[in-house]
């Protein structure tokens, strides 16, 4: 069973919010702000926060270009995830990632069945690595971005949990890309 370990000490991470909506501003954006008051509280940093509209290519432009940010070391995506024709972020996150975490979304669901039952179906909330950078897409009601980071990315993104987290493996994300 994953728990929090003695050995290692906490490792604040510098991480990105974009909420993607057509209709939010800063100032209404509640699962934004659910993100970024709950990467306070573990005592990570806000590296940057945006709000865009439902577009992929400037969803995956942005997502690029954060990846590529020396300071950025997760991007946390709200919004668009579901099966509407606007929801595009799964889309956009995807023509970004290297590697896709495939199980981020399975547990990401299991979560959510405990919530809201059958209705987790109609969300497509996923994860992956690009540039040495976590991403992850959470859909766009705060109780969503409260599940996500409560249940699977606090302790995945905290080096003292066990038995194995995000954070230890981060040095190593990009080992194919040296030279041999």
């Amino acid at each position: 069973m994953s728990k929090i370990g003695e050995g290692n000490e906490f490792v604040p991470l510098n991480i990105a919010v974009l909420t993607v909506s057509d209709t939010r501003v800063l100032a209404e954006d509640r699962s934004g702000q659910v993100l970024v008051d709950r990467i306070t509280k573990t005592g990570h940093h806000v590296a940057e926060r945006q709000i865009i509209p439902d577009e992929r290519d400037q969803i995956a432009t942005l997502l690029r270009d954060w990846s590529l940010d020396p300071k950025i070391d997760v991007v946390i995506s709200t919004g668009g995830t579901g099966l509407t024709g606007r929801d595009v972020t799964v889309e956009a996150h995807r023509d970004v990632y290297e590697k896709e975490i495939d199980a981020f979304s399975t547990v990401f669901t299991i979560v959510s069945m405990k919530k809201i039952g059958t209705s987790a179906v109609q969300s497509r909330a996923c994860g992956g690595v690009a540039n040495g950078t976590y991403m992850f897409a959470l859909p766009g009601s705060p109780g969503a971005c409260k599940d996500g980071w409560d249940e699977v990315l606090e302790p995945q993104l905290d080096y003292r949990h066990g038995p194995c987290n995000f954070v230890e493996i981060m040095p190593r994300l990009e080992e194919n890309k040296r030279r041999k």
